[in-house]
């Protein structure tokens, strides 16, 4: 069995994301191509090739995937794909935009947020915010699917020796033209990728209050930071903070949650995390009763105390 998997990137470095995915396709086995769509791309191209498990990496360099819009990566994965069984991305931003279009354009159902390969056709995937996890069968002629990563564990990023192709086809659908982005730049770790996540909800007041209540305690923990979807629509924070089921889903170490009452679509997002810290003024706060640990007080106190002690 052959499979695809779509390459997670930024031109320059290969998402931690990608190791995921390579491992949940070495859970079906089988020959493992990893595809690099990009412009300028051929750093991410040579780290694709050192990943374990990896027989192959495809390189697209075009200036048409420079900034991976869905409509020509999609054009081309669908191309690529008829000689694979499985087509398979992270279930990051880029991912489940890509995917769905591949599908479509397969004419073939895709299966979304695949957690465990149960066998060659038979994948669970969670439902109702993670509240409920279906088993689904695929009998489509190639599998199209996202892998959300907390699932897996990633394979090693060197060990692997394989060898590079070109693809010298390059697909310009022509109905959508890059304009601007908007980056976030941090020096803390990337959120889906942290050991340890520091995040605030709307208890926390305001979005100076956020910064001066959890900044502390994230510098002093070495940890990403995050919000509920409540604090970034009230604008405390950008939405890359944003954990959730319309957000990030995390799986870190330990999560420590600071005025997030718990509702179910942020529970969703990161309720597989190892070890989980809730602060609130609320005893009878939803999140409660997924937290490991859990502190009634007034944060603004609680907060500076805990740095205190660390």
């Amino acid at each position: 069995m052959s499979i695809l998997v779509i390459a997670d990137h930024n031109n320059q470095v290969l998402n931690g994301a990608t190791l995921n995915v390579v491992a949940a396709a070495q859970k079906i086995g089988g020959d493992i191509t990893v595809l690099v769509a990009g412009s300028g791309a051929q750093a991410v191209a040579d780290a694709a090739a050192k990943v374990a498990g990896v027989s192959k990496v495809l390189l697209a360099d075009n200036a048409a995937y420079a900034n991976q819009l869905a409509e020509n990566v999609a054009g081309l994965v669908a191309d690529l794909a008829k000689g694979y069984k499985y087509v398979l991305a992270a279930s990051t931003t880029t991912g489940k935009n890509i995917l769905p279009r591949v599908a479509a354009l397969l004419d073939v159902s895709m299966i979304t947020d695949i957690i465990s390969v149960e066998s060659a056709n038979t994948f669970k995937r969670p439902i109702y915010a993670g509240n409920a996890i279906a088993t689904v069968q695929s009998d489509e002629a190639i599998i199209v699917g996202t892998v959300r990563g907390t699932a897996f564990d990633p394979v090693a990023a060197e060990g692997g020796s394989a060898a590079v192709e070109a693809v010298s086809e390059a697909k310009d659908a022509g109905i959508s033209n890059f304009v601007s982005e908007e980056i976030v730049k941090l020096d803390r770790p990337e959120l889906t990728a942290a050991r340890i996540v520091v995040s605030g909800g709307r208890g926390v007041g305001s979005g100076e209050n956020y910064h001066k209540v959890l900044d502390p305690l994230a510098d002093k923990l070495g940890a990403a930071q995050g919000a509920s979807r409540a604090a970034v629509d009230a604008g405390f924070v950008p939405n890359d903070f944003q954990v959730g089921q319309t957000g990030k889903i995390v799986a870190p170490d330990l999560y420590v949650a600071v005025g997030i009452s718990g509702a179910i679509q942020h529970l969703a997002g990161m309720k597989d995390s190892k070890v989980i810290v809730a602060i609130n003024k609320d005893e009878e706060a939803p999140i409660n009763s997924v937290a490991d640990y859990w502190l009634v007080g007034d944060l603004n106190t609680v907060v500076p105390e805990l740095v205190s002690k660390l």
